[in-house]
């Protein structure tokens, strides 16, 4: 008979790796020792061992149920972890360095490793993903792992930090590196499903569209720009420009001409690669209207190479005045005698990407991104935080303007199947990325929370409507996940499924916080902080935090800082951007908390954090609690400064997007304050609560709140274009509510 006290198993050093996936969850297996009610550190285990491990089916978590402070909501069984990429990268790559690493033995072990030793980690990290560089006879690929370790500054070519020096790679030929039949991109529009490339064919066409911008003129440092929707063209052209070590800018064309001046203006493209259109929400919508307009005041640009993307649906051309126009196909015939990419390989810290900050305060600060960095910094986070194989089938829904595009097209070094996804993804009250999981057997699935939100609220419930067998995981970020978004999934959605919810930034182009395989997922929790990242809460002062909120920081080096911000030749505006605020470590802008169980709750950006009464307060903190209300679809909450007596002081304003047909009456407000007062704080609960039409954010999807503040206050609004609907800013301008 079971004992009943035990709430599941876990594992020491001597036990990883050394059990079988069909080894059943016994005492008696190696390694394990049990887990019981009484243990209040369960879920975490004592010093030196690993967390909480399922004893059972996944799912069946009965047992924990009777404890809810240490209850998770999705825990790895024992094949899981023996299966997952990390458990084989502690036991084949980190372990066998000997010395403090042979002391690794899980996932928080590892996280204290790989910060305590970034020369070791990232070199280990290198050869487990496979790396392609050049070599030495002797093996190497590198003179110096990391030069300027304790130097947390914009990186200075003499004093750091600098990583892997003397090493030569190209970031397309490790993307490239297969060159089989299996399917590398599928495309799927409002229409279903459309083109699919296999590895072999991506390869070609890479190497014929990477001849045509030779051709041009194009060169290792020049920029080619895309103005393009998330096809395999975008994917296409990003790779054959590496290959050359040219750079790859790109804006989804839902951008306005001014957005796009912003961004390509500094930059000045070589070459831009558009489509005719794009569709979204069951309606095409022209591009070249508007590329006519903007590359009239882009005279870098020599040539524009158009996708007849809309107009391939329709079996016709595409139709321009532009003069120094070609189409795609065209393009690429032209060298339709190359077959195989040919990579010229550069150093590490050689640029790649450039990427834009919102821009809703300023003119968009453009961050070079370098090729090594982005290529060791992506893999890890594939390879051990999501745990990506090459039998996977991966999608994310994001723009080409969201660095989850880069991110996600990065999947191709590991050779899993890139599901692309153009278009609105909610068609008539029906959130059909669960219809493409289920289409494509997708096994990694990524989203922002704003669209799990959407999901929830239209009334979807995919675990009884698909078949999600082969989802494992399911990803989220662009805001922090609400905890009711984590009751859905599992409730909802599906039982056994790991999701993850993870943050970071286009500043970094990958994650601060991420998933673990390896780890319980806990309810309103990101499970971990990213592998060889010295990721902390600091308070004002300066001091870490444990269990209280704080501005995120990191304080130690990594390989995908910007290498540079473009047209910053002194560094002073990537110094302002990060590093005004603590000497020598990069303030990221978030208001976080590391919690006592190992994981991190972001609560907003910490430049919109709410002050009322001199109590600081998260924006996340009162979103969570306002949309699990089913007649509030979206909230947006600000501060407006105030004069009374006593001084100045600031009061909380929440404004509510309801469900069609719902009007805003006091007692709904009265619900909401409730629900807000009985989960949080007094101090949290809003003065004014306003209903709006809609709500303003950017193209990436982020609500603007600073924009919004700024609008309440009388402020202009610098570069509006930046934002997806800023006529949304005139429902909050001038509101009499808030005149008293």
């Amino acid at each position: 008979m079971a004992d009943s006290s035990i709430l599941g198993w876990a594992w020491d050093s001597e036990g990883i790796g050394n059990f079988a996936g069909s080894e059943p969850c016994h005492p008696d297996t190696r390694g394990l020792w049990p887990l019981r009610r009484d243990d209040r550190s369960a879920s975490r285990g004592p010093p030196g061992r690993a967390a909480l491990v399922a004893c059972g089916t996944p799912g069946s978590h009965d047992i924990l149920d009777s404890v809810p402070d240490l209850t998770p909501l999705w825990t790895p069984t024992l094949a899981q972890i023996a299966q997952a990429n990390l458990t084989r990268f502690i036991r084949d790559s980190v372990r066998p360095l000997g010395g403090d690493a042979a002391s690794v033995h899980d996932s928080p072990s590892l996280y204290d490793w790989s910060v305590a030793q970034p020369e070791k980690f990232w070199p280990a990290v290198w050869r487990f993903c496979g790396v392609i560089a050049d070599e030495t006879p002797d093996g190497r690929s590198w003179d110096r792992v990391l030069v300027g370790a304790d130097r947390m500054a914009p990186p200075d070519p003499a004093r750091g930090p600098r990583w892997f020096t003397g090493a030569r790679l190209n970031f397309a030929e490790n993307l490239l590196r297969y060159r089989d039949d299996r399917e590398a991109l599928v495309l799927w529009t409002e229409e279903g499903a459309g083109r699919r490339l296999s590895y072999r064919e991506l390869a070609r066409d890479v190497a014929r569209f990477a001849a045509f911008l030779r051709a041009e003129g194009v060169v290792a440092g020049d920029r080619v720009a895309g103005f393009i929707p998330n096809i395999p063209e975008a994917v296409i052209a990003m790779l054959a420009a590496a290959s050359i070590g040219a750079l790859w800018s790109s804006c989804s064309p839902d951008f306005g001409v001014e957005g796009v001046l912003d961004r390509f203006g500094q930059i000045e493209p070589k070459v831009l690669v558009t489509a005719d259109g794009y569709r979204y929400a069951g309606k095409s919508t022209d591009s070249l209207q508007r590329v006519s307009e903007f590359a009239r005041s882009l005279p870098s640009v020599t040539s524009v190479v158009v996708v007849p993307h809309l107009a391939g649906e329709r079996g016709a051309a595409p139709r321009t005045a532009l003069t120094n126009a070609i189409s795609w196909p065209d393009a690429l015939a032209a060298h339709a005698h190359e077959d195989s990419p040919r990579f010229e390989r550069f150093p590490f810290d050689h640029p790649l990407y450039v990427m834009y900050s919102s821009g809703t305060t300023g003119l968009p600060k453009c961050m070079v991104h370098g090729a090594g960095g982005t290529l060791l910094q992506h893999v890890k986070e594939l390879v051990l935080h999501t745990d990506l194989q090459r039998d996977d089938r991966i999608l994310y829904f994001t723009t080409t303007g969201w660095m989850m595009w880069n991110w996600l097209v990065s999947s191709l070094a590991v050779g899993a199947t890139v599901v692309l996804y153009d278009g609105a993804p909610v068609r008539g009250g029906n959130p059909m990325l669960w219809d493409i999981c289920d289409a494509e057997q997708v096994s990694i699935f990524g989203t922002s929370a704003k669209w799990i939100s959407l999901s929830e609220k239209s009334g979807s419930v995919p675990l009884d409507t698909h078949d999600l067998s082969s989802l494992r995981a399911i990803l989220s970020t662009g805001s922090p996940l609400a905890a009711s978004s984590f009751d859905y999934i599992y409730t909802r959605v599906k039982r056994d499924v790991r999701l993850s919810s993870i943050s970071g930034g286009t500043d970094i182009i990958s994650c601060f916080a991420l998933g673990d395989p390896t780890l319980p997922v806990h309810r309103g929790e990101m499970q971990t902080r990213g592998y060889g990242l010295r990721v902390e809460i600091f308070d004002d002062a300066g001091r870490p935090l444990v269990g209280a909120p704080g501005e995120l920081v990191c304080s130690a080096p990594f390989p995908s800082m910007p290498v540079r911000f473009w047209n910053d030749p002194a560094g002073a505006k990537y110094r302002a951007a990060y590093f005004g605020v603590y000497p020598n470590v990069w303030r990221h802008g978030d208001w976080a908390e590391l919690t006592e169980l190992g994981g991190m709750v972001i609560y907003g950006r910490s430049d919109a954090t709410l002050n009322p009464g001199g109590v600081r307060i998260g924006t996340a903190e009162i979103y969570r609690q306002v949309e699990q209300l089913p007649e509030v679809l979206e909230s947006l909450v600000i501060a407006q400064q105030m004069q009374d007596k006593s001084g100045p002081d600031e009061r909380v304003v929440l404004f509510v997007k309801l469900a069609d047909g719902l009007t805003l009456d006091d007692a709904l407000r009265e619900r909401i304050r409730r629900q807000i007062r009985a989960h949080t704080t007094p101090h949290h609960v809003p003065k004014k609560i306003l209903q709006v039409a809609d709500i303003p954010r950017t193209i990436s999807g982020k609500i603007t709140e600073l924009a919004v503040r700024d609008v309440v206050h009388g402020r202009p609004v610098k570069n509006a274009e930046a934002m997806a609907n800023p006529e949304a800013l005139e429902l909050f301008r001038a509101r009499p509510e808030l005149e008293s």
